[in-house]
């Protein structure tokens, strides 16, 4: 099971509309997103050719790095987030609205059965040195071999892409113990990505994201969303009754799902006002 933390509000996103975000993961909690990888990358690389006292090449292949890492926000990978760890205090903590939200269990393999194309489900990994990973070598190689560096080489771009899309599974390594998958896409290089990009704007900002029709998706499979979410668990620290989320499943057309609440058995305690 892979286990969605949220509010009541996005929670009702997913079920009445049947649509999950997609939310820019350059604007999540961990302010290294992405860049991590990027930064990981780069130094390695750069790492190897100075042992081989390659400065001219060293220097040219740091200035392209750098101009890449600028356009960032155009490389931006967009994801909704899960953990595998079901009713866990941090993650209620961070994600469930302080406890006061809700959590929902998807059954893994029918998630990735139902997936393709240009959404993918990727575990994350939580590491820093880069220097094992073999985008290292493939740039190196690319780099070594050839008479005179220059931005427009065949594969540099298409090897920068795939760092770039990679990127989205790493994460610095003190958010390990959210053993988090994700839903990801890159919408940057994906042509065949037919889902048009929305905008959620509150009083504070403008957010851009990716809606993914659960019904649509679901379908493909002839199955249907309630056989999807394996349980829904109420928040800790959650005022929500338990007779009116049954009914509003039921009202919703999801009355299977009515049997399958439970609710949270963290001790967390409640927010002090």
């Amino acid at each position: 099971m892979l286990y969605h933390y949220t509010d009541f509000a996005a929670f009702d996103g997913i079920i009445r509309c049947a649509e999950l975000r997609l939310n820019n993961i350059l604007n999540m909690n961990d302010t290294s997103e992405m860049r991590l990888f990027m930064h990981g990358i780069c130094t390695a690389v750069i790492e190897k050719l100075g042992v081989d006292g390659e400065s001219e090449k060293l220097h040219q292949i740091d200035s392209f790095f750098q101009k890449e890492m600028a356009e960032e926000f155009h490389y931006s990978a967009y994801a909704a987030c899960f953990s595998k760890y079901r009713d866990d205090a941090s993650q209620w903590e961070r994600y469930g609205h302080s406890g006061q939200g809700v959590c929902i269990g998807f059954h893994h393999n029918l998630m990735q059965k139902m997936l393709g194309g240009a959404v993918s489900l990727q575990d994350v990994y939580y590491q820093e040195d880069m220097r094992g990973h073999h985008l290292v070598d493939e740039f190196y190689n690319l780099i070594k071999s050839a008479d005179h560096f220059s931005e427009n080489m065949p594969g540099l771009q298409s090897l920068m892409n795939e760092a770039w899309i990679q990127s989205a599974a790493f994460k610095h390594p003190s958010f390990a113990s959210e053993k988090e998958s994700r839903l990801v896409v890159s919408p940057f290089i994906l042509s065949e990505f037919a889902v048009e990009p929305k905008y959620h704007v509150s009083t504070g900002r403008i957010k851009k994201y990716y809606p993914l029709d659960l019904n649509r998706m679901c379908g493909k499979l002839n199955m249907h969303l309630s056989n999807l979410v394996g349980e829904i668990i109420i928040g800790p620290t959650s005022s929500q009754s338990l007779p009116i989320l049954q009914d509003y499943l039921i009202d919703c057309g999801l009355h299977v799902l009515k049997n399958k609440i439970s609710m949270s058995n963290c001790p967390l305690r409640k927010p002090t006002s």
